[in-house]
């Protein structure tokens, strides 16, 4: 398997462990399953797009539009949500306390008409906490391109957020605390993971774990702050968020996608987000905003400019948004939901989108290389 990096050079990437998930059903298409048959068409069609025999090297989903998108560049930067405005509110150095759990999330306006039976509605995934969902999650189809994308709600109120570093350039080698292969005692109370951002040469930003910054920060990086607590910030270096004695990661990754509930001036240049396979606009990305509440969403899905990934961020509340890593073999969200007080495992984790390389025991490998987030019940809350 040939992968990108953001300069664009071809880089030799690890071998594809295809996810043992579960099927689910995608609203308005049949049963996919989450595994090795999804695994499979989606490598065929990145090496299909290396060779420039594809519009892009995602697998486009059954029920998508199979066309290459217009130009990204040639998009006008605005939002058409039919959702009510967002109330954008400052988003402070310092976490807030944690306090009762948050809403459950309002269901999602499509972008393309007629719309799918069940498209952005959103329902509980994965392991309950204090006896309610912690995560919802939907699909919704993207627009331009009309690919399925699939979309996470998580409650920062519930869950706490943890950053496992990689040995790959994600920072690179070290004697990490959490890395992978994920643990029992986390597995515990293991709600859900999801990949990290680019290697760190190609990622333009900083990386802070265990007290020290393996790769320096830079002011104004689109940045994930994680908190002693779990608790989980997104935005801009020195101006959103700062370094406080209570940190204790961050993750930068280029500049905001999503500010202020608005994409990025720049979100309609692809050569600014990432090198693609096959150099296409549109390939598999993933993107991770807070809202206005700071609840944490999260979206993946093929066929996705920079644009798109924006669109889809903002339309699932996103104040401020950063992409995170794209191309097949590196993006995946999973859920765990584990028998009462047992273990997260592949054998109960489910892809938030059926498709994705990667899957439910990617983060159960101790040869997974990169790093990436977790959702955890909070203490006491499990």
């Amino acid at each position: 398997m040939l992968t990108a990096d953001r300069q664009g050079s071809v880089l030799t990437g690890p071998a594809v462990r295809a996810s043992p998930g579960r099927g689910r059903l995608i609203p308005g298409r049949g049963r996919l399953s989450g595994g090795r048959l999804g695994g499979l068409m989606v490598l065929a069609a990145a090496a299909a797009g290396c060779a420039g025999g594809v519009n892009h090297p995602g697998a486009v989903q059954p029920g998508a539009t199979a066309s290459e998108p217009p130009s990204a560049a040639a998009r006008p930067v605005t939002i058409t949500s039919a959702s009510p405005p967002t109330t954008v509110v400052p988003v402070d150095s310092e976490p807030p306390v944690a306090g009762p759990p948050l809403p459950a999330p309002a269901g999602l306006a499509p972008f393309v008409s007629p719309s799918a039976a069940g498209e952005g509605v959103w329902r509980p995934a994965g392991r309950f906490v204090l006896g309610r969902p912690a995560l919802y999650e939907t699909e919704l189809r993207a627009p331009g391109s009309g690919s399925w994308a699939g979309l996470a709600w998580m409650d920062t109120r519930l869950l706490a957020a943890r950053l496992y570093s990689g040995s790959d350039q994600s920072p690179g080698p070290g004697a990490w605390q959490y890395t992978a292969a994920i643990q029992p005692p986390a597995a515990s109370t293991l709600v859900a993971a999801f990949n990290g951002g680019f290697k760190m040469p190609a990622a333009e930003g900083g990386y802070y774990t265990q007290g020290t910054w393996a790769v320096p920060a830079r002011p104004g990086a689109a940045s994930l702050v994680i908190y002693s607590d779990g608790t989980a910030r997104v935005g801009a270096w020195g101006t959103d968020v700062s370094m406080t004695g209570n940190v204790v990661a961050v993750r930068q990754n280029l500049h905001l996608l999503v500010s202020g509930g608005q994409p990025a001036s720049d979100a309609g240049a692809v050569g600014d987000w990432g090198a693609t396979l096959g150099q296409v606009s549109s390939t598999w990305r993933s993107g991770l905003g807070q809202t206005a509440s700071g609840a944490l969403v999260y979206v993946v899905g093929p066929g996705l400019d920079p644009l798109a990934l924006a669109e889809l961020l903002i339309r699932a509340g996103a104040v401020n948004a950063m992409e995170l890593d794209i191309n097949p073999e590196w993006t995946v969200m999973v859920t765990y939901t584990p028998p009462a007080a047992g273990l997260a495992a592949p054998s109960n984790g489910t892809d938030l989108l059926p498709g994705t390389m990667q899957g439910p025991s990617t983060f159960f490998d101790s040869r997974w290389a990169r790093d990436f987030i977790t959702l955890s019940a909070r203490s006491g809350r499990a």
